[in-house]
This record gives C-alpha cells, structure tokens and sequence, in this order.
C-alpha cells in the first residue's frame, strides 16, 4: 500500500506541476492577432462561449488548456503561415474545446494516476490519447477541410514544432510523433465514417454497455449447481467464431482451442462442422488418417452448402496421396464440384486440387482445361472483392508528365491454409489503380496463383498506403500494376 500510495502521489505531483507551469504560461501569453479567425471558427463548430487564443511560447506545439475558460495557444510562428493552416490548426485546437477534451484528459489521467501500477492502464491511456484525435480530427474534416491538405498540415506542424513535456500533463496537444503515422493514414483513409454520434447514440451505447455486462454479472451470482447445466447451442456458435476471429488474426493454438471447446460441449452437429473442417486442415500433413477422420466427421454433419463440398475436396486430398485410392479420390474431388455453387470460391478451390490430381495421372489436356476454368473463376472473384469508385476522371499511365505511385505502407499478405497445405508458391500479378487518396481500387487480377492467394493478395494490397501519382502538381489516379509474391519459409 506505502509503494502504491508514493507512486500515485507523485503521479498527482506530476499533474499538479503541469498545470502551474500552464498557469503560468497562460498569464504571461499575449492574444493571438488573428482573433476574427477563431472567433468565426468557434461559431461554426457551435461553441457559444469565448474561447481566447493566445501566443505561447516560440516553436511551441499548439495546444489547448483551461476547464472553465478554455484557451487556445498558437506559437508566435503561426503568424507567419498560410491562411489555410492556420485555419485548420485553429479549426484542430477548437475541436478539442468543442469535444471538452480538456476535462476528459484531466479525468483520465487521474484514472492512471491512481492505476499507474497497471500495464493494462497505461495500454488504456494510449488507445485513449489515439482514439482523441482521430475523432478530433474526424471534426475537422467534417468542418470542411481537404483530407490530403490537412495531413500534410499536421505532418508539417509535427515535424517543426515540440511538445512541452512538463505540460504533457495538463494541456491537450496538437500532435504527438509517436501515434503521427496512424493518424495520417486514418485520415487519408477516404473508406472510414467520419459522422459524429448524437446523443441518441451515446443512449443507445450506454444502454447496449449495461445490457452487454448484466449476463456477466448474472454468471457471477450463479450457485455451483445451475453451473452445471448442459452450454447451449448459441454458446457452441459463439465458440466456433472466436475460433474463426483467432485464426483470421493467426491466433492457430487460440483458434485450436475453441474449436475443440465447441466440441466437446456438443459433440458433431451443424454448428460445429466449420470446426471439424478446420481441426482436420491442421493435422493435413501432420496426421492423415486423424486429419480424414475430421474430414468425414464434417461432411457427416454439414448441411447441403459451402462446407459440404469442401469436406469432400479434403478427404481427397488425404485420398490421393495413399496407394490404390486415387479413383476414390478423383470421385470426392468430382462429387464436391457438382454440390459446390458454380463460379463460386470453393468451385475453383476443387478444380485447382483436381487440376494437380490430372498432372500426377498424366492427364495434362484434362487439367489445363480446368485449370483455365478456375482461373477466370479467381479472376471474377476478385474483381467482385475488389474497392470500387466512381471515376471522375480517368486513370492515367505513367509516362508524358505523370510520375509513378510511391508506396507508403506496406502489409505483407497471409498465406491462405489452403496455399501451405498444397505448397503452393508463385506471383501474384494485379492491375490496380492508385486514386488521389493513396489507395488503390478497381483491381483485376492478370495471373493468379489460385489456392486462395489471389484474395490475399487483394486482401493486402487494399490496406496499402501509397503517395499518388502527379500531373503537373497535382494528385491523379494512376495505372499501376503490382507484383506480390508468396513463399514458403
């Protein structure tokens, strides 16, 4: 309790010096010159009581600090700056007064003050900072302000200015270095819902908050003997999609471990066939006969649909890899096709399987015919997955004036289970184009990999970052083509 009690007081020290300092620097600052600004801006983000703007001190990051009269501090640089940045930087500033943000980060820092000993407290602390801005910054661009103007604004206020750490703890700065690249891309990101939530909607959160914790509380007050009785349906579906979210964030032993709970508290039923197939994808490889006893578990119990086909495709799989199986194998991989919808995902993920059945059987025009097949089958797939948007002004080529794309930010794509269960490797080619905002849509697919690599690729490539391509000064969407490559470690 002592080593509690120091490290909280001097946390409060801590906040308590930060404000005398802002105090301070509060009474010492003179008005801003370009009052009239602020003034106009305050009104259009409905703040009815003045706000003061006030020079802090030189290269000082703007900031905001004041409960009960809140103010605004723009260093003496800003005098200096374009209209449009100091409007977006005021615009930025008033935001966190509009959002009482002052008072919130006094109350969450007295949160972790009195937590400090908590990682999970300060991990809190940052989502919370993060999360601050970014609707801060949803504010301004709903205020007006050009998404691509405004990032290269806080980049630039970012990179000249610095933050004060003795008045970290009391004033709400603009920009923190730290979480800059995740802003930036957030509000580059033209695909995120900027609108601010009403009151109805922080009801309705409050309500669903209170709704999500009382079954909680109710199995807390639960006696040992109502404990023990039979989980239900619902609760086995539950368990199966933690097991599809761990293993979509390559979570396997986490993803492993629900399935296997499901299970065990219901047995093989419909709800659990997903978690049959997938149990039976991870011993593919490791233990045949344990993985084709899965397999046939899963088709046992999965409903006409997509699993059923699947389930087949898989056993095999297993099938045509044993000695004197292989016309089982090939009437599984046929069998699967004529209950698979056509066209479909699961349709071409059986004809690439079948497709290396046909090369081992020396069936080489068979297999390039269905080859063919899944190929325009994966084509049509992503070019349905793919971000669409309505073209304005039309993609242009590198070339006569028009520079190339930069990429920015770069996630590397997952292998698909299907891809490493086969030891599939190769190059993914896609023909994109990368619009004004940095990303990339319209995709088309012009040589696959199949086996669920194409989609990867799309998967991942959506999530890039790109600096667009310029004409004459100006941001225009680019052709482009990209390559991704898959190989196995």
């Amino acid at each position: 309790m002592l080593l509690w009690a120091a490290g909280a007081a001097a946390a409060f020290l801590r906040m308590l010096a930060a404000f005398i300092a802002m105090w301070r620097v509060q009474r010492s600052s003179r008005p801003f010159p370009d009052d009239g600004l602020a003034r106009a801006l305050a009104q259009s983000l409905g703040i009815r009581h003045p706000v003061r703007v006030l020079e802090s001190l030189p290269g000082g990051m703007p900031m905001t600090f004041g409960l009960l009269r809140p103010a605004v501090f723009m260093p003496p640089e800003a005098a200096a700056w374009s209209e449009e940045r100091r409007r977006v930087v005021l615009l930025h500033e008033l935001a966190h007064v509009r959002r009482g943000d002052v008072a919130t980060h006094l109350l969450a820092r007295m949160a972790l003050s009195l937590n400090w000993w908590n990682p999970l407290a300060w991990s809190a602390w940052r989502e919370f900072l993060k999360e601050r801005e970014r609707a801060t910054d949803d504010l301004v661009l709903n205020a007006g302000a050009r998404a691509s103007d405004y990032a290269g604004h806080l980049l630039e206020v970012a990179r000249t200015m610095q933050s004060a750490p003795a008045t970290a703890w009391a004033a709400v700065a603009m920009a923190r270095r730290s979480q800059l690249e995740g802003r930036l891309l957030a509000i580059l990101d033209s695909g995120v819902k900027r609108h601010v939530p009403g009151r109805m909607a922080a009801l309705a959160a409050t309500l669903l908050a209170v709704a999500a914790v009382a079954p909680f509380a109710a199995m807390r007050a639960q006696t040992p003997a109502q404990q023990t009785t039979a989980p239900k349906v619902d609760d086995t579906v539950g368990l199966v999609k933690l097991g599809d979210q761990a293993r979509q964030q390559g979570h396997i032993d986490e993803a492993i471990g629900y399935y296997n709970k499901a299970l065990a508290a219901v047995g093989d039923r419909p709800e659990t066939a997903a978690a049959l197939l997938y149990l039976g994808i991870s011993r593919y490889g490791k233990d045949p006969a344990q993985a084709l006893d899965y397999f046939e578990r899963a088709q046992n119990v999965a409903p006409p649909g997509p699993l059923a086909g699947p389930a087949m495709t898989w056993q095999a799989m297993v099938k045509q890899h044993r000695e004197g199986e292989a016309p089982a194998a090939e009437s599984l991989y046929r069998t699967a096709l004529a209950v698979e919808e056509a066209n479909s995902p699961e349709a071409a993920l059986t004809m690439e399987f079948l497709v290396h059945f046909l090369r081992e059987q020396g069936r080489v025009s068979e297999a390039e015919a269905m080859e063919a097949s899944a190929s325009e089958i994966r084509k049509a797939h992503v070019a349905q997955l793919s971000p669409k948007r309505q073209a304005t002004v039309q993609a242009l080529r590198v070339g006569s004036g028009v520079t190339a794309p930069m990429l920015l930010h770069k996630l590397e794509p997952s292998y698909s289970v299907e891809a490493r269960a086969a030891k599939v490797q190769g190059t993914v080619v896609l023909s994109v184009v990368i619009g004004t905002d940095g990303t990339a849509y319209d995709v088309q697919l012009r040589k696959g990999v199949g086996y669920g690599l194409d989609e990867q690729a799309l998967d991942a490539i959506t999530q890039w970052t790109f600096k667009p391509g310029m004409r004459d000064g100006m941001a225009v969407p680019v052709q482009a083509s990209i390559e991704v490559n898959f190989k196995l470690m």
